[in-house]
């Protein structure tokens, strides 16, 4: 590969080996962070992805949404059919995602240009990016949570520590936050090669301390569950019910679904990123189902309560060591689930933001920051915050998810000219007009106000559990009639611009 500085200082010229033209490459679009990967160095397996499945799949944040579907009347067999309908489509959608990574090696941010162009990109990478930051924090808040409950229990002084408040934290609060924060500060900090390894380490001590905490439950039980005899709707209403859950479960990894590329992008072959998410989501969600079941048909089958979370499970293990254990697993499994679904999205978005300025290191302690001055436990307090504006944004990415999939899949055919995410040239095949391509926001903002409209607005909320497929489906067919079908498009590998899958990609 020829690299040569052009005059202005802010473009460098590269050429491959395949005769394609050379092409300038600025220095706003590329960096080491944000360039393709070199497809021999890719070290992600179908295992890496498994692992990276097994753990958000158990997040915290899950088992309360699994077990939230008691209250709606559903049984442990009702349960199981609505995570199998919700995991095949979760599977079918990531996989389409997941090859698109695998075949460009870029990240979401520039993954973005391709349909909104190099500078229209930003907002699909800003949005998810702000969503992920305020996550990040709510989820460390929770693991410190556990953290104090794992503390208290060991040394009972502590709770001493846990009676005061400042900006809405005890001492002992603040003190189990700012230690999970700055841990996962240090591991992102590392790049992904780390991230990959502490998922690959905490996958099977999640699915193995999961599993021991349901078959400990069901045999305080007497090796029996019961639920509630009334058990809600039949008939029609009961699988309105299911369909719906499975909806919800697909709307909770809507985000994951657009930066899914920022994994695969490192992943060995389609048959790694194919078997991780069968085995990762099908199956697992199938298994994550089978320990909601018997963690809260255990609970029942005890004391005639439905439990909220394995939180409520750890609090009541009467043994000192094995509670500690709970507690300690429960907090790696909050770090992993952190690390891989909130953190990388703003990471990249800074260094897109930034690429001549911020690296991955940077951008990982920019997002700790902006994670820690938002106070995150108040968002998380605040039922009207994480209803309207997280709940809001949310429901705007599955527009953008819809006109990225539309136009790579169907309208390009996954022809892509990689070199050309990186250029500025006014010609190049990605800058539309002013690096904006106006028909993918003209079908983006109609279709993000009826995903909003429908999740938010309490007239709609037969239909709310579906506003994520309503805004994908509608900005996906708005934006293929408006498309220009007279471009040619290329398909132009990025070997000669990529970098090697370590460090910090």
């Amino acid at each position: 590969m020829s690299t040569q500085q052009a005059d202005h200082g802010s473009e460098v010229s590269r050429a491959d080996s395949s005769d394609v033209p050379a092409r300038s490459i600025s220095d706003r679009l590329y960096n080491q962070d944000l360039a393709p990967t070199k497809r021999a160095d890719r070290p992600w397996s179908a295992y890496n992805v498994f692992t990276l499945w097994a753990n958000d799949v158990h997040s915290l944040g899950n088992y309360a949404f699994a077990i939230g579907l008691f209250a709606l009347g559903l049984g442990g067999w009702q349960i199981l059919l609505t995570f199998a309908l919700g995991g095949l489509m979760i599977l079918l959608l990531l996989n389409l995602s997941g090859y698109a990574g695998y075949k460009t090696g870029v990240p979401f941010p520039v993954m973005s240009r391709i349909a909104f162009g190099i500078r229209g990109g930003q907002i699909s990478s800003l949005v998810r990016g702000c969503v992920a930051i305020a996550w990040f924090g709510i989820q460390t808040y929770l693991a410190s949570a556990v953290l104090r409950v794992m503390l208290i229990a060991i040394f009972p002084s502590l709770q001493d520590l846990d009676a005061n408040s400042f900006l809405g934290l005890s001492t002992l609060g603040w003190i189990t936050f700012v230690f999970l924060w700055v841990v996962q500060t240090v591991i992102a900090s590392y790049g992904m090669e780390m991230i990959r390894r502490y998922l690959s380490f905490a996958g099977p001590v999640v699915l193995v301390t999961l599993l021991s905490i349901a078959v400990w439950m069901f045999i305080e039980a007497g090796g029996s569950i019961a639920f509630p005899a009334d058990r809600g709707p039949t008939g029609a209403a009961m699988w309105g019910e299911i369909l719906t859950g499975s909806a919800l479960w697909v709307v909770i990894y809507g985000t994951f679904m657009l930066n899914f590329c920022d994994f695969t992008r490192s992943a060995k072959s389609k048959s790694c990123i194919t078997r991780g998410n069968f085995f990762g989501i099908f199956v697992n969600m199938l298994f994550f189902a089978g320990i909601v079941v018997v963690l809260a048909g255990a609970q029942f089958r005890i004391n005639g309560q439905i439990i909220e979370s394995p939180q409520d499970v750890v609090e009541k293990i009467p043994n000192l060591l094995l509670l500690s254990i709970a507690c300690l697993v429960l907090v790696i499994l909050t770090i992993a689930v952190n690390l891989l679904a909130n953190f990388v999205a703003p990471i990249y978005m800074f260094t897109n933001l930034l690429p001549h300025k911020v690296d991955f290191r940077g951008a990982a302690v920019l997002t700790a920051i902006f994670g820690l001055v938002i106070l995150p436990w108040n968002l998380y307090n605040s039922p009207t915050m994480i209803n309207y504006f997280l709940g809001g944004l949310g429901a705007a990415l599955g527009p953008v998810f819809g006109i990225i999939m539309a136009d790579y899949w169907v309208l390009r055919r996954a022809r892509i000219d990689i070199p050309a995410l990186y250029t500025g040239d006014p010609n190049g095949a990605y800058h539309y007009r002013s690096g904006v391509n106006r028909r993918a926001f003209a079908a983006l903002i109609p279709a993000c106000g009826l995903a909003v409209v429908l999740a938010l607005v309490p007239v709609f909320e037969a239909v709310s559990g579906y506003s994520w497929f309503f805004g994908a489906g509608s900005a996906a067919v708005l934006y293929l009639v408006i498309a220009d079908r007279r471009a040619q498009f290329q398909d132009v590998d990025g070997e000669d611009i990529a970098v090697p899958s370590v460090g910090g990609h």
